[in-house]
């Protein structure tokens, strides 16, 4: 008979020491196994008695801290970088911005040496004279090519340029302007630096060199004189150079030529009357930005006007049929300082219409 532990059969072959192996606790007998109940736990009952597979990780504390305290200083690198990327320019250097100096203004009369001619026409007056092949309007205001300079881009020159061609069209072109009307629009074209000696002299216009109104624009005395709705005829050109490593100049040289009659009389004669301008700008960065510009220098030369009659305020021009009178411009004083040359020249017979 086999033994208590032994299976059916006896101990297994080979064994050493029947029931004296190592192993005999782990082999079951038939009889324990057919008693034995199986049962196969369902995933809910795997997963409540025992542990999870994924273990959960402690709360971050300080390490969360400490991330929150990068992640802003990034940011703020970025906002930092972003900033100084916007006000310096590549082609910037260190350079300090120069203070806008006050405009150096000189009009100059010209009086005809006869009578001024007239014609019921303008066209025809136009086709008599110098500015036969004059472009219209803005379109004698071309901007030219723009190239870098050795501190400033193509964009930033090309910018310099169209502001200047913006402040000429404005300041001798606009309709407005030209009768004597608001000057806001060539105003907001003006470095904040130069807004007072601007507004300063419309308030108390001045034959000084500084605060003549006609020294920052042209405009007729709208009780002598108004436009003619022919067109303006204008020719000229723009210049960009690089004064220093800070600072773009544009020089603006156009002839503009207006045809003018008495206000209000519409069947009157029409007559040309011819403005020459010199302006000097200047930009800095800060201008090229904001698309505004300092006005350095303006030079004007203008006719048909008498010499005796003052044009710091107000262009009173000579119209068909009319003379200049007789008189000469107002005294200049050489031992005051502020107080500029009165100049008059003479209006060339060749710059009038023939015949």
């Amino acid at each position: 008979m086999a033994g208590l532990g032994d299976p059916p059969g006896g101990p297994p072959e080979g064994a050493f020491g029947g029931g004296e192996d190592e192993y005999r606790s782990v082999v079951f007998d038939e009889s324990f196994v057919r008693a034995a109940r199986l049962q196969e736990y369902s995933a809910r009952e795997r997963m409540a008695d025992h542990a999870p597979a994924v273990r959960r990780r402690p709360p971050l504390g300080g390490s969360l801290s400490r991330q929150v305290l990068i992640l802003v200083v990034l940011i703020a690198v970025a906002f930092g970088t972003a900033i100084y990327m916007g006000v310096r320019h590549p082609y910037q250097d260190g350079g300090g911005r120069r203070a806008a100096e006050p405009v150096r203004m000189t009009v100059v009369p010209l009086a005809p040496e006869g009578k001024v001619p007239g014609a019921a026409d303008a066209a025809a007056l136009f086709a008599r004279s110098p500015a036969a092949g004059f472009p219209d309007s803005s379109e004698g205001v071309p901007l030219p090519g723009a190239r870098r300079t050795a501190h400033f881009s193509d964009d930033q020159v090309l910018s310099a340029l169209a502001t200047a061609k913006d402040y000429v069209v404005r300041s001798a072109l606009d309709p407005q302007v030209l009768g004597g009307g608001q000057a806001r629009a060539v105003r907001l074209l003006l470095d904040p630096d130069q807004l007072d000696q601007f507004d300063a002299s419309f308030r108390h216009p001045a034959a000084d060199g500084h605060h003549a109104p006609t020294g920052w624009l042209v405009r007729f005395d709208p009780a002598r004189a108004e436009l003619v709705d022919a067109g303006i005829r204008t020719r000229g050109a723009l210049k960009a150079v690089e004064s220093d490593a800070s600072t773009l100049e544009v020089t603006a040289d156009h002839t503009m030529v207006y045809p003018l009659r008495r206000p209000g009389a519409a069947g009157s004669e029409v007559s040309l009357f011819t403005v020459r301008r010199e302006l000097l700008f200047r930009f800095d960065r800060d201008d090229l930005r904001l698309h505004q510009t300092q006005l350095v220098a303006s030079y004007t030369q203008a006719g048909p006007l008498s010499c005796a009659d003052g044009s710091a305020d107000h262009l009173r021009p000579l119209l068909a049929g009319a003379s200049a009178r007789s008189g000469t411009p107002a005294g200049t004083d050489p031992y005051t300082a502020d107080n500029a040359a009165a100049l008059c020249g003479t209006l060339s017979r060749s710059a009038l219409p023939i015949g």
